[in-house]
């Protein structure tokens, strides 16, 4: 039996699901590339990387993850699916309930395929009944869910996750939060929670009222331009004093270090080739 729980961003991670990069990589500049991805094109970076090469780099978050006492599951491959290794947006954990996502992309679709043998053994499983959500679009804060309403989620699917969470049993207020510009691929690349009340954000990307709610709630370390196409806002929480980041990082890290984090780092840089970075590649399941 699997009993999903997680109530925050950063509670210890004790076990995450992960997927290996398969062999079949974006079509980036073809003539049938998608008019979301042209838009996302202008806000994040977009190179061809090498599976093999990610792969490498994601046994050496798994192995540090194992080295730390997490348990990986490792899930089935889903053939054909350019970014498979980002399970994060496929399901998430909310308090006590997995729940699926609704994939704005139908070529993504196959990717949820590998998570029935954990339907199948989770407690509480919620299904969404319209609209899109993704989950590097839902980050948790104290008695809220924050949805990012970008190219992939839609106001519809944020509702549709607020009525299944109250009929789990979930109390918990969903807000959503707004982008200034278009092209966004998920908020974990522009605002993470790293530690209690301490986030990481690119101003950049968000109207004022924005960042005045923001401002209200957390202690905000800023990320620049730059380092948001380099996907570095988008590390891993490991523990409430511990965050995983992406080595080139070195200004995030020492901001951190700064708040006494303790900050661990990995070579992520194919795997960032495409937005998606720490968090997008972890499906956190139980967080102590």
């Amino acid at each position: 039996m699997l009993t999903p729980h997680a109530s925050s961003e950063y509670g210890t991670l004790r076990h995450v699901a992960m997927r290996y990069a398969g062999d079949v990589t974006p079509d980036l500049d073809g003539p049938d590339v998608h008019p979301v991805l042209t838009r996302q094109k202008a806000t994040s970076s977009w190179r061809p990387y090498g599976p093999a090469t990610v792969r490498t780099q994601q046994d050496t978050l798994i192995d540090l993850l194992r080295d730390r006492g997490t348990k990986v599951t490792l899930l089935d491959a889903a053939p054909g699916c350019p970014v498979q290794h980002y399970p994060r947006d496929i399901a998430f954990v909310i308090d006590h309930v997995l729940v699926m996502a609704r994939l704005n992309s139908s070529h993504r679709l196959p990717e949820a395929d590998a998570l029935a043998p954990l339907l199948a053994a989770a407690s509480h499983v919620a299904h969404l009944d319209e609209g899109t959500i993704e989950g590097g679009d839902v980050i948790l804060h104290t008695g809220t869910v924050l949805v990012g309403l970008g190219e992939e989620t839609s106001p519809t699917g944020m509702r549709a996750l607020q009525r299944a969470l109250a009929h789990h049993g979930v109390d918990r207020e969903i807000r959503p939060v707004h982008f200034a510009v278009d092209g966004i691929v998920h908020l974990d690349d522009h605002f993470t929670v790293v530690a209690p009340d301490t986030a990481l954000i690119h101003r950049g990307v968000f109207p004022p009222a924005e960042l005045r709610w923001f401002e209200q709630h957390f202690d905000l370390i800023d990320i620049t331009g730059p380092e948001a196409r380099a996907v570095q806002a988008n590390v891993l929480a490991f523990a409430p004093g511990t965050v995983i980041v992406t080595a080139g990082s070195d200004r995030i890290a020492a901001q951190l270090a700064a708040r006494g984090l303790e900050v661990l780092t990995v070579d992520y840089s194919e795997v960032t080739r495409i937005p998606g970075s720490l968090r997008c590649t972890t499906l956190p399941l139980t967080r102590a």
